[in-house]
């Protein structure tokens, strides 16, 4: 009797084992399966330059080129909204890292003694008056430009629709080292949650002012 116990207990708990549901895989198991999304769609604007301000985040000698080589190619994407909104009266922005100076931005895109100049990292709202900057012309709408994409631009981005401002963001006026970055940086932007409703992602030919 106690044999016949022993096998059943056997059995049963054989059946289990053989049912129990695999260890679930994480993304990192299945990475390479992983395909890409649909690439979200670019959208015209037109720009109200008294409530307007472009930014220009981090093209700076170090980074343009050197560390970040896809940069030179995008400079001329940044000059034309630069040009354009300069002509218009549009508020003016850079940035940069601390310790990097203001005299370091690239010499095609060098800006104005009345400019606006932000040290400050990955969030340049974090520890800065950029915030004040913006509201203090009135702008309620930021056009982000410059590198990295999946730096400066993803986070203050984030941060600016969080603090109610409407971005816009041009594919062609942003970079990073690899153009995974870059499209992973335009994926999140267009997709995720809070944020995403008050992002606008077009290129430098779609924007008027």
């Amino acid at each position: 009797m106690v044999c016949v116990r022993h096998l059943l207990l056997a059995i049963i708990a054989g059946a289990l084992a053989h049912t129990a549901p695999a260890e679930a895989q994480t993304v990192i198991e299945n990475w390479e399966s992983v395909k890409a999304q649909p690439a979200p769609a670019l959208k015209p604007v037109t720009i109200d330059a008294k409530t307007t301000a472009l930014v220009i985040f981090d093209i700076t000698n170090q980074f343009c080129g050197p560390r970040y080589t896809r940069c030179p190619e995008m400079v001329p994407a940044v000059k034309k909204l630069l040009t354009e909104a300069r002509s218009k009266g549009v508020l003016i922005v850079y940035t940069s890292i601390p310790n990097v100076a203001k005299t370091e931005i690239v010499k095609d895109l060098a800006p104005a003694g009345n400019d606006p100049f932000i040290q400050s990292f990955l969030d340049k709202f974090l520890n800065s008056d950029l915030e004040k900057t913006l509201k203090d012309k009135s702008a309620t709408t930021v056009i982000m430009t410059g590198l990295a994409a999946n730096g400066a631009v993803l986070y203050t981005a984030s941060e600016a629709a969080q603090r109610g401002f409407s971005v816009v963001v041009p594919v062609d006026a942003i970079t990073a080292m690899t153009p995974y970055a870059e499209q992973f940086t335009i994926w999140q932007l267009a997709n995720a949650p809070i944020i995403s409703a008050k992002i606008t992602l077009t290129k430098s030919d779609m924007v008027k002012f």
